[in-house]
């Protein structure tokens, strides 16, 4: 994986679950993982909210399944060249 544009939110070493996300994949061999977990860690005030939007987004009751939303999710990543 290339290493992320802003180098200090990439190597920033939070006391958070983000951070703890990010070690663990890595301690597993993990080579690809959401570069967004580190944004995440970095400004956890200004991100919660896109958590949050995330999540009602894609899981509370709506006219599509949370998994054709998923599906919509990845699918629109693979045309971004972003793994999901």
């Amino acid at each position: 994986m290339k290493d992320m544009f802003l180098k200090d939110v990439q190597q920033h070493q939070g006391d958070d679950n983000h951070t703890r996300s990010i070690e663990a994949m890595k301690r597993a061999g993990m080579t690809e993982y959401p570069q967004i977990l580190h944004m995440f860690s970095y400004k956890m005030k200004a991100t919660v909210h896109l958590e949050r939007f995330t999540q009602e987004i894609l899981r509370e009751p709506a006219p599509l399944s949370p998994g054709f939303r998923e599906l919509i999710a990845a699918y629109t990543s693979h045309l971004n060249h972003c793994p999901f």
